[in-house]
């Protein structure tokens, strides 16, 4: 026999409490399993570490590591409430052309987050002791497991200097060498397009 439910009834289950809305890029927290749109609960973690629905500390310091973009939910969301995706799929589309903007598609891996890192870069020339911009941005691509020991590595044989001569910035303020790409772009770039933007002195202390 054939059962029909109301959207209504069902509510409860795909609306985001945060803004009253049916998901949209559906993101659960690990701890909890409570699932909010991603740009609310991301925006709500800025000044918060529990759960808005049930109070529990989702990190002791960075909360949006223990975040997991849920695409079956988002699926499901999309094909119970006529309409949502392709809505969404031209607010985005008007977002990008209001403003000149060429949209950017990411590939990422089950967690949202990119498998591999792109990284901006400048080139350092010895011989002048400044940092110049090359006419076409270069970039370091790596793992996302990859750590940030590992970029001051590469930076120190890119820049022909010893590696404990780089120390790599994000907002100016230092990044511990154990923390991996991963880490670093939930904690400081989730929801921003790619490439993630790091900063690094060298020798002098003269900021990229």
């Amino acid at each position: 026999e054939e059962v029909k439910v109301k959207i209504k009834d069902l509510n409860e289950h795909i609306v985001c409490i945060l803004c009253a809305g049916y998901f949209i890029d559906a993101t659960t927290i690990t701890e909890c399993l409570h699932t909010f749109c991603k740009s609310c609960i991301v925006k709500y973690l800025q000044t918060s570490k529990y759960c808005p629905m049930c109070n529990i500390k989702i990190h002791e310091t960075q909360p949006l590591l223990n975040l997991k973009l849920d695409r079956v939910m988002q699926e499901i969301v999309y094909k119970l409430v006529p309409g949502l995706q392709e809505n969404e799929d031209r607010r985005i589309k008007e977002f990008y052309q209001s403003r000149g903007l060429e949209r950017v598609v990411q590939t990422s891996s089950e967690d949202g987050v990119p498998d591999s890192a792109g990284l901006g870069y400048t080139s350092y020339d010895h011989s002048k002791a400044h940092y110049y911009r090359n006419d076409e941005q270069k970039f370091v691509r790596c793992s996302a497991r990859a750590e940030v020991r590992h970029l001051r590595r590469v930076l120190g044989h890119r820049l022909r200097v010893e590696k404990n001569q780089v120390q790599m910035l994000f907002n100016n303020e230092s990044l511990p060498d154990h923390m991996t790409m991963k880490q670093l772009w939930l904690s400081h770039w989730f929801g921003k397009a790619q490439p993630l933007v790091l900063h690094y002195t060298v020798k002098d202390k003269c900021a990229r």
